[in-house]
């Protein structure tokens, strides 16, 4: 449990995480409901970009690329080129190219899919980083 809620910045993100990974679950549950997609991708990008940023900051991203640059401190979690980092810029262009193509997408049903596009870069994110957190024992 430390992992998750060892301490304010660990907890805020493990909740926003659940609250991301509830709403797109309850998206694609009520899909026929949704009449709007562009807002929901819109929030996807939105929150998922604040979530990214606490988790970075959980992980001490910013440390790893200090100690990559100069050796002034002790480096984050995972190195610089490691498979959560590369998954995570993977993820992330996925999550870009998404947002681009949703606003230029002419049909709500093109916006549902480039949803489905940008969710499943956020889940791959998820997933993959979180199995290495644990893996690594942090």
């Amino acid at each position: 449990m430390k992992l998750y809620f060892g301490n304010m910045v660990t907890t805020v993100t493990t909740l926003m995480i659940l609250s991301l990974v509830g709403f797109v679950g309850y998206s694609i549950s009520n899909r026929n409901n949704i009449n709007f997609w562009g807002r929901r991708s819109l929030f996807v990008l939105v929150y998922g970009l604040v979530i990214c940023c606490f988790a970075a900051a959980r992980d001490g991203l910013d440390k790893t690329i200090q100690y990559t640059i100069d050796g002034s401190c002790n480096p984050g979690i995972f190195s610089l080129v490691s498979v959560p980092n590369i998954v995570g810029c993977v993820g992330a262009a996925i999550i870009i190219i998404a947002a681009i193509a949703t606003p230029i997408a002419k049909s709500q049903h093109m916006r549902e899919i480039w949803f489905y596009v940008m969710s499943s870069g956020v889940m791959l994110k998820i997933v993959v980083m979180e199995i290495a957190r644990i893996a690594v024992g942090y």
